[in-house]
């Protein structure tokens, strides 16, 4: 029988990455939104998004990866 704290636990680690998701998502389509709209200053049309769209990828697993460890941690105290 496994003690109900334990499954509590793993259950908001599960959640807390879930989150840590969800904000790397909008931090992707917040990127995205601002970054092409800069790009396509600098660049045209077919270098102007894939620049925007790559760095918007990168901050989304950014965003995602420090948000979901520090939701982790915090539910671990």
């Amino acid at each position: 029988m496994v003690p109900a704290q334990r499954e509590h636990g793993r259950a908001d680690g599960v959640a807390a990455w879930a989150v840590g998701i969800g904000v790397g998502l909008i931090a992707l389509m917040l990127t995205w939104i601002v970054g092409n709209r800069i790009a396509m200053v600098v660049w045209d049309a077919p270098v102007g998004p894939t620049v925007a769209f790559v760095g918007a990828i990168l901050v989304g697993i950014v965003a995602t990866v420090v948000a979901g460890s520090r939701l982790v941690r915090s539910g671990r105290r």
